[in-house]
């Protein structure tokens, strides 16, 4: 089993950093109605605690898509496994993510949403890994900047494990 190597961010650092964007956020829409749609599994945490700090109407929607599977590293090939069931034509959408990488899979997704017409589409994400970059994709709010590590807790997995820890973690390198 992986070795948890260091905390990156702890639970009142992510909340605090949770709170920080939903109120730019609240502000950016306010008087509008927005669409959160989480990616899901990673970003139900993340998520749920945005949600629950924003202070303008929301609907929530839920999407899966992957490009990682059990691995460590990204395969590059995007899986959908879930998309929503609601018209978003004329609506102002916000992807939630808990992390964008090689940014595979928030192209491959903003691209699926861009069809389907919504008045607005922005992403927010709480850690953006930017060494890893291959597709330049647009993230309007991000909740930090984070080196080229393997990061599990607070959503995000390992072989679906890690995902219940309350805080960010850096598995140690190559136990992933």
């Amino acid at each position: 089993m992986s070795e948890i190597e260091a905390i990156l961010f702890d639970e009142k650092t992510i909340e605090r950093r949770a709170r920080e964007l939903a109120a730019a956020i609240s502000k950016d829409y306010a008087g509008r109605e927005l669409v959160l749609v989480c990616i899901l599994k990673g970003a139900v945490v993340f998520t749920a605690d945005l949600m629950r700090y924003l202070s303008i109407p929301t609907t929530i929607e839920f999407i899966q898509a992957s490009s990682y599977g059990d691995a460590a590293v990204s395969s590059r090939m995007i899986t959908m496994k879930k998309d929503i069931d609601v018209d978003v034509k004329g609506k102002d959408v916000l992807l939630v993510d808990c992390i964008i990488d090689t940014g595979d899979t928030m192209a491959y997704v903003m691209e699926r949403f861009r069809e389907k017409g919504p008045a607005s589409l922005e992403a927010v994400v709480l850690l953006d890994k930017k060494p890893r970059r291959r597709v330049d994709v647009a993230v309007k709010y991000i909740g930090y900047e984070i080196p080229d590590r393997f990061v599990v807790g607070y959503g995000l997995d390992y072989a679906q494990q890690y995902r219940c820890l309350p805080y960010i973690a850096a598995l140690t390198p190559g136990a992933e």
